[in-house]
């Protein structure tokens, strides 16, 4: 089977201690486990070296990203992670640098991925409820997908030359929490893209 890295990049907050993104993580690895393939687990709030990280990415087929939405992107000691992981691994072992030549400097830039063949997953928290996205009427997202607003992030992976599985969401997790149905929707997500 494959190589599966599950990155938990939630960070602990008075308001949101978590438990929801560890426990999708948590049926993640269960559920992939059962299904043959092998799984590595980093917890963002836990200790994490950069060569670790390089490491970890160059061994898996798929990257899972589990994280919360805090103010429209990731939290900040995930940032962190990026900047240190990802910026040590434009030397190669991610991409060669930016992907252009000098031949050519103002063409292809993003092309230099070198994690190609390999695919990953977002799969996100949000506090906002489904119905604020996708609808032109609502005042914040104007009518943009989850996947819009976490184009950026897309194109993180993009840079490494990977492709996306489907983008997983949880909605008005902090005042409608629905987690069974949470944890329902998780697992045919999972058994459905894997």
């Amino acid at each position: 089977m494959s190589n599966i890295l599950i990155i938990n990049a939630h960070h602990k907050y008075p308001f949101s201690e978590g438990r929801l993104n560890g426990a999708l993580v948590q049926m993640a690895d269960e559920l992939l486990q059962a299904k043959g393939h092998q799984t590595r687990i980093v917890n963002i709030d836990e200790e994490w070296d950069v060569e670790t990280g390089l490491e970890n990415h160059q061994w898996a087929d798929t990257i899972i990203l589990q994280t919360p939405v805090n103010w429209m992107g990731v939290p900040w000691t995930f940032k962190k992670y990026m900047d240190q992981v990802y910026t040590a691994g434009m030397g190669g072992q991610l991409c060669n640098g930016d992907g252009r030549h000098e031949d050519a400097p103002k063409e292809n830039y993003g092309a230099g991925g070198t994690l190609t063949g390999k695919t990953y997953m977002l799969s996100l928290t949000f506090n906002a409820p489904k119905e604020a996205f996708d609808d032109e009427s609502e005042y914040l997202f104007q009518g943009k997908s989850v996947d819009d607003l976490f184009f950026p992030m897309h194109m993180n992976f993009r840079f490494f030359g990977m492709e996306p599985l489907p983008t997983f969401a949880s909605f008005d997790v902090m005042k409608n929490a629905e987690a069974e149905n949470d944890f329902k929707r998780f697992s045919a997500h999972i058994q459905e893209n894997f």
